[in-house]
């Protein structure tokens, strides 16, 4: 049984396109703090705040979608099993 890799933000990245330390907005999150609670303590503007989380969601996303295409393998179509002739 293969041993799928977990999946990490590149938060250098993120914090050095946003100036901000997005790992401590991460931090934050999964604290359970809200948006508006995070914009006063740090200072960050609300739509900075909502595009940061935009690309975490979408990388994401990317990745999700990345693992799906790899677990799908070419003959397990359930088409041809039910129609043959849809090679």
């Amino acid at each position: 049984m293969t041993r799928r890799r977990a999946w990490k933000i590149d938060e250098k990245k993120l914090s050095q396109k946003y100036r901000t330390d997005v790992g401590r907005l991460i931090r934050a999150w999964k604290s359970g703090i809200s948006d508006l609670e995070i914009t006063s303590r740090t200072g960050i503007k609300p739509s900075t705040l909502f595009l940061i989380k935009q690309d975490i969601e979408l990388a994401h996303r990317h990745y999700r979608l990345a693992q799906k295409n790899q677990a799908q393998t070419p003959g397990a179509q359930y088409q041809i099993f039910f129609n043959p002739h849809l090679q």
